[in-house]
């Protein structure tokens, strides 16, 4: 608005002194012209002429000649007498027999022989109407600005009450669930600023919606089929179970298989309850709780790493681990580093490739530590569904903490990198 303002101050200015030095050189060279003075002078003179005549005027009536002089307020006579001229004395009209006259003749007017009631007398006429027609001049150059500087607002008024209009019924369509209704934005002003939040606002609901819409639908896709994945190894391990209360003594090779298959299906419990915490990690709405402490960064990979690395050889990977030079501290809930580490290790046992070597490398970088996990991918990995929720509770609790995850993943090369923050 202030930039409007002002531009359209400086066009106003501009207009009126373009069309005032127009209307100033029009005046200059017509109406100021010689040819043009001398007929208006001739026709003030034949005016004066015959107000003399009809109303039997004497060269002295300074008050008679006033009375005209009045009636023609941009007209100006002096009358002298022979005697005068050769005295060079005057008056100007208006003035009293008994007032001194001036004692000088003014060079620029011309006299004009004029036949008054008592004998024959000279008259300077002055004719000042160019001060009338410079005025006019300057009134319709203010007017032309002035019309420029409403022309300018007006219109920039009346496109900021459209796009004010406009974006009243974008907002109402919104309000009204229309929410894939576009904003128009344009310009750079403070109404586009306003679009332009309406338009993120917009966007942030439509987020919000499809994240709790693609949440519900995993929500039910998970409750039912971990319902049915608990129904069907705890109806074994119950079977199992009263299997074993029902053998004999002697029979204890079969009271050990069915021993076995109830651990594993109390295994494959333990997994489905893990993938249960894991997902409501994911979607729940409450902050983790977190009980952070001050711990030495070596020792606490040391064990970390060390015991995911005998699980992962344990389930017949070979495992190549580099440690970080130096000495660092982290503050930080071990619980949940620990638990981002099972995750990754859980991952790397569905999908890594068994004959090619696990890499952990840990360093140290600009005050951060870093932990990657990198291992080949199986070629069956790509036939194994996955809903990722691992790798994104793995994200969030590294957030909570402070920290970073990142995941690269070409489809032959799988790489996962937590940094943490030093103490």
């Amino acid at each position: 608005m202030l930039r409007v303002l002002l531009a359209a101050l400086l066009c106003a200015g501009a207009v009126f002194f373009a069309a005032y030095g127009l209307g100033s050189w029009a005046l200059q060279s017509l109406y100021m012209s010689p040819e043009s003075r001398a007929a208006r002078q001739a026709e003030i003179y034949s005016e004066l002429f015959r107000y003399v005549k009809d109303n039997q005027i004497t060269g002295d009536d300074a008050e008679a000649v006033a009375r005209w002089t009045r009636e023609h307020p941009y007209v100006a006579v002096q009358v002298y007498a022979d005697e005068e001229l050769n005295n060079r004395s005057s008056f100007r009209q208006g003035q009293s027999a008994a007032v001194t006259r001036p004692q000088s003749l003014p060079t620029s007017s011309r006299l004009y022989p004029m036949r008054f009631a008592d004998g024959l007398y000279r008259v300077a006429i002055s004719d000042t109407s160019d001060v009338r027609e410079d005025n006019i001049n300057r009134a319709i150059a203010m007017l032309l600005g002035s019309l420029a500087f409403i022309t300018i607002l007006f219109t920039y008024i009346r496109r900021l009450t459209a796009r004010i209009l406009r974006l009243s019924r974008e907002a109402d369509a919104i309000g009204a669930g229309e929410l894939e209704a576009p904003i128009t934005m344009q310009g750079e002003d403070e109404l586009a600023g306003l679009a332009r939040e309406i338009d993120a606002m917009r966007r942030s609901v439509i987020a919000r919606m499809s994240g709790e819409r693609r949440a519900w639908e995993a929500n039910s896709e998970l409750i039912t089929a971990i319902s049915h994945d608990i129904r069907t190894p705890m109806t074994a391990l119950i079977g199992y179970l009263g299997l074993l209360n029902e053998q004999l003594p002697e029979e204890a090779e079969r009271e050990r298989q069915f021993a076995a298959s109830a651990y594993d299906k109390a295994m494959e419990l333990k997994d489905l309850t893990d993938e249960l915490f894991r997902y409501f990690l994911v979607f729940g709405r409450a902050e983790l709780d977190m009980h952070p402490e001050t711990l030495d960064a070596r020792l606490l990979l040391e064990q970390l790493l060390g015991e995911a690395a005998f699980e992962l050889q344990d389930a017949g990977f070979a495992v190549e681990q580099t440690d970080f030079e130096g000495e660092c501290q982290l503050r930080l809930d071990p619980l949940y580093l620990k638990r981002v580490v099972d995750n990754l290790v859980s991952n790397i046992k569905k999908y890594a490739e068994r004959t090619k070597p696990v890499l952990i490398v840990c360093e140290r970088r600009e005050g951060h530590l870093s932990v990657c996990f990198s291992n080949a991918v199986a070629a069956s990995a790509a036939r194994v569904e996955s809903t990722k929720i691992g790798l994104r509770t793995c994200e969030k609790i590294m957030q909570a903490l402070g920290g970073a995850f990142t995941v690269t993943n070409d489809g032959e090369h799988f790489a996962a990198d937590f940094i943490l923050p030093e103490e």
